[in-house]
């Protein structure tokens, strides 16, 4: 027995919704002021069996405070962004970030 579907509206909508589901971004686990992310190496056993593994970046989701602005924002940054920050100050970072495309 055949089935003869009149309308398509349904299967539009699943589509639609997991083209939608795609589309959304993640945040991924990127410094946004440095730039280090996840590397990729071995674990290496007592007999020299290697098999892959991830490290990951030592990552902190901060708020800090840009006075020109008077606004808060918000950033994914690396203890070693945490250097550069108390190093080169807040708004010289954040600049270079954008400059770098890490930053929105």
């Amino acid at each position: 027995m055949k089935f003869k579907i009149k309308s398509f509206a349904f299967l539009n909508y699943k589509f639609l919704s997991l083209q939608s589901e795609k589309n959304q971004e993640q945040m991924s686990r990127i410094c946004q002021i440095t730039g280090k992310k996840r590397m990729v190496g071995n674990n290496v056993s007592h007999a020299n069996n290697k098999s892959k593994r991830t490290f990951e970046v030592n990552l902190f989701k901060k708020k800090f405070f840009m006075p020109d602005t008077g606004e808060w924002i918000t950033l994914n940054v690396s203890t070693r962004g945490l250097k550069t920050i108390n190093k080169l100050g807040i708004e010289e970072a954040v600049r270079r970030g954008r400059k770098n495309g890490l930053i929105d």
